[in-house]
């Protein structure tokens, strides 16, 4: 089910992309099992992944968004595609702290506002694009609008919004990023004000049946804005036993060997979605000898 849409103004002057993440959430606490306040953290950065995934030009493309603000949830991190895949981890799964002074999750109080958020873009070339500013609130949502103020040089607005059932179970999760494009004057920055001001919560919109092509709309009211695309963005990982083992060889023929000599079965557990992926000790010793014939 397509559950993302970009859509631009007639005129060219400005972009929104907007995103259902309510499912991708979900997954992301089915397989963490985060706490209530941790949800809408992890939540609010895997939604602000997926839409900048989707930015990306090709599939292989892929975005790395670091979050490490010094909070009692540790270091945030998510990873996605130009194919749709968003999954994301959390050092503390879990951190019971008081709600806000609005009487809402707190979000900041959990990430730290001391630290810095880093993208992080592999787009095929040698090395990747690297872009790391300081938090400015730890709500997520005005940290990524500031990276792209300042490390992109584009004018944006984000919106991320999750809304965590009594239970821990995710009701909704979403959001949207506005981006002026070349050439907007003055009168489009304040329409766009204007509506971004009458916008009701993210994650209200999405509680109450709005689709991600309607919130952009919302976004863009006034702009006759025309769809770009839409598409299906969902928790994925992509990891696999080749992967954990090249990892494997990678730590050096002397940590192999350790492991062999123990006899017991290796068992080496993805952050991202919790598949245990084991090898035996004479897999191991394979691994050795691989090693020893790339030296």
């Amino acid at each position: 089910m397509k559950n993302l849409t970009r859509v631009i103004a007639r005129d060219g002057s400005v972009m929104c992309c907007a995103v259902n993440s309510t499912a991708i959430v979900a997954e992301a606490e089915r397989i963490h099992q985060t706490s209530a306040t941790v949800t809408a953290a992890l939540g609010r950065l895997l939604t602000a992944g997926a839409i900048m995934g989707s930015m990306l030009k090709n599939k292989e493309d892929s975005v790395t968004i670091r979050l490490s603000g010094g909070g009692p949830a540790g270091q945030l991190i998510v990873v996605a595609d130009g194919d749709g895949m968003v999954k994301g981890d959390v050092t503390n799964p879990v951190v019971e702290i008081p709600l806000n002074e609005r009487g809402k999750l707190d979000v900041s109080g959990a990430v730290g506002r001391q630290g810095s958020l880093t993208v992080i873009r592999d787009l095929g070339f040698a090395e990747p694009t690297i872009g790391n500013v300081p938090i400015v609130s730890g709500e997520i949502a005005e940290d990524i609008t500031y990276y792209y103020a300042v490390s992109e040089q584009i004018p944006t607005v984000c919106g991320l919004g999750v809304l965590v059932n009594p239970d821990l179970t995710v009701q909704s999760a979403g959001g949207y990023i506005v981006q002026l494009l070349p050439g907007a004057d003055d009168s489009v920055i304040d329409r766009l004000e204007e509506n971004i001001n009458k916008l009701p919560a993210v994650s209200k919109m999405f509680a109450d049946g709005m689709t991600a092509e309607q919130v952009a709309f919302a976004a863009l009211e006034g702009f006759d804005p025309e769809v770009l695309d839409d598409k299906c963005v969902e928790y994925r990982c992509d990891c696999s036993r080749e992967r954990m083992r090249s990892a494997l060889i990678s730590l050096g023929r002397g940590e192999l060997e350790e492991m062999s000599q123990k006899g017991e079965n290796v068992e080496v557990n993805c952050h991202f979605c919790g598949t245990t992926h084991i090898f035996t000790p004479d897999e191991i010793k394979s691994f050795i000898a691989d090693d020893n014939s790339q030296a």
